[in-house]
């Protein structure tokens, strides 16, 4: 278990993760649904929750909104607000955000809804899990309420479970060995965080009913992305995962791994 020591000759404690987990996009494969599925997660070290939450409270603030208000990406009706919701999350320095991009139409196979949710996770759950082991932490998760089919949390206990027994990348001794939680955001604020993190991100892939996207939000938050080491997969292998990333994906996002 990981651990940090406090001074010589003291206990050793717990070095704590959440990792809050949000998706923007369409499941299903039909045509008139999304190109795109983003699955994202926006960390933060137990010692910077209090300070996260003011982010929250000085964002809701900003754009006028009351206090307690859920803030849903979806609800920013003016590009400005977008901007600086954006901007401002990818100002702060206790974050740390990973998505995984799903290039739909790029697939070569496509799976029913529910095993395409839990295949997404299973990547973000990989990249989780490596950045708590590179920083000695133990992460927990908590999923935004999963609709659609709706998953509940005994079903999420079966599927680590699976995980468990398969050979995977995901170093399962830097996760709470409790497992993950499934909540709402108006009872988890911080799940408004992952909200934000991948309905930005989900704007610079998807095309607006204009033909449009927009990647100045992602680009924004590119200061707070997961890197790792250095060179071309630095970025693209943990902060943005792509799936699939090859050539054809490689061609039609280069912007990707500049960011």
């Amino acid at each position: 278990m990981a651990t940090v020591a406090i001074n010589s000759g003291q206990a050793q404690v717990v070095r704590r993760l959440h990792a809050f987990i949000d998706e923007a996009g369409v499941r299903s494969f039909s045509k008139a649904s999304s190109d795109h599925f983003v699955m994202s997660a926006v960390v933060v070290a137990d010692q910077d929750l209090v300070g996260a939450q003011q982010f929250l409270a000085q964002l809701r603030q900003d754009l006028g909104r009351r206090p307690g208000d859920p803030l849903h990406w979806v609800n920013f009706n003016k590009h400005e607000q977008r901007v600086h919701a954006a901007k401002s999350l990818g100002a702060q320095e206790w974050a740390t955000i990973s998505h995984v991009i799903v290039c739909k139409r790029h697939l070569n196979s496509r799976l029913a809804e529910s095993q395409f949710y839990l295949y997404t996770f299973r990547y973000l759950l990989e990249r989780l899990s490596w950045f708590a082991r590179d920083t000695r932490s133990i992460l927990s998760y908590t999923l935004a309420h999963i609709t659609r089919p709706q998953m509940s949390t005994a079903e999420l206990r079966q599927y680590e479970a699976a995980l468990r027994a398969m050979q995977t990348q995901i170093a399962w001794g830097s996760l709470d060995p409790k497992g993950g939680k499934i909540d709402q955001p108006k009872r988890v604020e911080m799940l408004q965080c992952a909200d934000l993190a991948a309905s930005a991100t989900y704007a610079a892939f998807n095309l607006d009913r204009f033909g449009n996207t927009e990647p100045r939000y992602l680009k924004e938050l590119a200061p707070r992305l997961y890197r790792r080491g250095v060179g071309p997969t630095c970025l693209t292998s943990y902060g943005m995962k792509m799936h699939p990333w090859d050539a054809n994906t490689k061609a039609a996002y280069p912007w990707v791994a500049a960011l």
